[in-house]
């Protein structure tokens, strides 16, 4: 990521935060380089099991030119992908978290490398987020993929 993208990716984050000056503050200087912000008010936070997150992930970069940021956590074992405020309080769906209104989630600076949470897809400014209804049919694809893999391991 650019210096100018790093930019703007970080004034659209911490355009969220009750304190936006101090949070980039804080934040560029926080030896671990992440913020808690919170969610729910430009957008909500889907976390999938890192097993069906990444196949998602794969599924949704051959459907769009870009999809919103998506986080992973230290071993890849969760990853969350941005959309749009309010798809959490309406998302059902087995496994699958969500951060919304009233939730803080850790962010780590964009293009900084950090070492636990870090951008798999970094934001870039502009708000694009995820949809939501194209999340979920990246979602089917890939659990339908991994599905037919299980199955073909025990043939």
């Amino acid at each position: 990521m650019t210096g100018s993208g790093a930019r703007s990716a970080l004034e659209w984050l911490v355009s969220v935060a009750p304190d936006p000056d101090a949070c980039r503050w804080e934040w560029e200087r926080n030896p671990y380089g992440v913020a808690l912000l919170p969610a729910g008010r430009r957008w909500d936070v889907l976390i999938l099991p890192g097993e069906l997150g990444h196949p998602t992930l794969d599924v949704l970069t051959c459907c769009t030119d870009r999809p919103g940021p998506v986080l992973a956590d230290f071993g890849d074992s969760r990853m969350g992908f941005f959309v749009p405020a309010g798809t959490v309080a309406h998302w059902l769906g087995t496994g699958v978290r969500g951060a919304g209104r009233g939730t803080w989630i850790v962010v780590p600076y964009p293009g900084r490398v950090t070492g636990g949470v870090r951008w798999l897809v970094p934001p870039d400014g502009s708000g694009t987020l995820t949809d939501p209804a194209l999340l979920e049919l990246a979602m089917h694809e890939a659990a339908a993929g991994l599905a037919r893999e299980t199955r073909d391991e025990e043939a």
